[in-house]
């Protein structure tokens, strides 16, 4: 005799349903993460945009593992008060006490060599230096570039269309595609560039060719001025430590947009605390979008030491410049020792710019960088109030905990 129901029995579940599975994968697969899906245009090559000869174009090529490349950091010739370039500029603005300076009165083209090694230690002392009206092409952009360090080639982003011109990246977002808040966090936008490669860039540029009137901001962090931020305890342990940076999930988001991988994606292991080469300030050197793990740590506390990093060199001001682009603007930045990231604000506009990318040397710990100086790496902050004669202030530290007015 077959079992009488309850009424009470909970109905048995309805089956999956198979096209609704398969229309929520088709959404997920469309979901457009601006840092690790590439950019997709449906536009024909034959458009007539000024500029479709620099949109992006992935060849399907193969290359070669990246080795150890020798560099010669060109702001160590430099000379410190910058004598050459200060005296052919119109003037020369800081932005904020961390970092960022604007620079008028120079056409990046006609820099001498004396000129090229100043800039890359303003860049190397301000983190970043933004020019205006620049009419600096593309490859003229690639031979200062140069001048600074061996060009890197990326394994998964976009070149332009142009033959010959496979040192560039390429930045492009149109209207055709939107980024997707349900694919990111802001946080996870802010990156050092290809800092997973054993010999990260140094003096990297980036000049915007086409761009909305307003929105598509870039931020600027400085590591310097993270570092300076904590307590003396805490710097000497966050120096001891190393981190994991991973170029997987950029590799990945190329696969799963059909995009070719050009060289095998790697995984680099760099002190957390930097020592830049010629200033000697030390800077935290980790970001979100490439850093995974601190090397012998349980994950709980790996996690908790990088999500503070993360958080404060994303969400704290006082390490922050913020630079409205417009046409033929151009940043320069020392890729070691700040993190940056674009603001997706301004869809459906057009936003193009071209960078180079010089590598820099491999990231070196403080304690290696003392031994192999013998000099003693600094702290920025402390080395800046002693300039202005605060040698109270910088002999003090970071370490004294003080009640503190505010009245903004």
């Amino acid at each position: 005799m077959a079992p009488v129901a309850s009424e009470n029995a909970t109905p048995a579940p309805a089956a999956p349903d198979a096209t609704l599975f398969a229309k929520k994968a088709a959404a997920a697969a469309q979901v457009f993460n601006p840092f690790y899906s590439p950019f997709v245009d449906g536009d024909s090559e034959n458009d007539t945009y000024e500029y479709a000869n620099y949109k992006p174009h992935w060849p399907d090529v193969k290359w070669p593992p990246l080795g150890e490349i020798a560099v010669v950091d060109r702001a160590q010739f430099a000379d410190p008060e910058k004598k050459a370039l200060f005296s052919a500029a119109k003037s020369v603005k800081h932005l904020t006490p961390a970092l960022g300076t604007e620079i008028t009165g120079i056409d990046l083209r006609q820099l001498s060599d004396k000129q090229k090694d100043e800039l890359a230690l303003l860049v190397a002392e301000r983190s970043v230096v933004f020019f205006r009206d620049q009419e600096i092409n593309i490859r003229e952009q690639l031979e200062l570039g140069r001048y600074w360090g061996p060009l890197h080639v990326h394994a998964t982003t976009p070149v332009p269309r142009e033959p010959g011109l496979e040192e560039v990246h390429v930045v492009y977002t149109d209207g055709s595609r939107r980024p997707d808040p349900t694919a990111f966090s802001k946080i996870e936008l802010w990156h050092s560039d290809v800092s997973y490669e054993l010999q990260p860039p140094s003096t990297t540029s980036l000049k915007l060719i086409e761009g909305p009137e307003y929105g598509g901001d870039t931020l600027w962090s400085s590591g310097y001025a993270l570092y300076s931020s904590f307590s003396p305890a805490f710097q000497n342990y966050l120096e001891t430590l190393t981190a994991v940076h991973s170029a997987v999930d950029q590799a990945d988001g190329n696969r799963a947009a059909g995009r070719p991988v050009r060289r095998e994606p790697v995984e680099s292991i760099h002190p957390v605390v930097r020592v830049h080469p010629v200033t000697g300030w030390k800077s935290v050197y980790v970001n979100p979008g490439f850093t995974r793990r601190i090397i012998g740590l349980p994950k709980a506390e790996s996690d908790a030491i990088l999500n503070l990093l993360f958080h404060q060199l994303s969400d704290n001001p006082d390490f922050q410049v913020r630079f409205h682009w417009e046409k033929n603007s151009i940043a320069i930045w020392d890729n070691r020792v700040t993190t940056h990231s674009a603001t997706f604000d301004f869809w459906p506009h057009t936003r193009h710019a071209l960078r180079s990318t010089p590598h820099g040397e491999k990231p070196t710990s403080v304690e290696d960088y003392e031994k192999a100086t013998g000099k003693q790496a600094k702290d920025r902050q402390n080395e800046i109030w002693k300039q202005q004669g605060l040698e109270a202030a910088a002999a003090a530290g970071n370490g004294a905990s003080k009640v503190r007015g505010y009245s903004d």
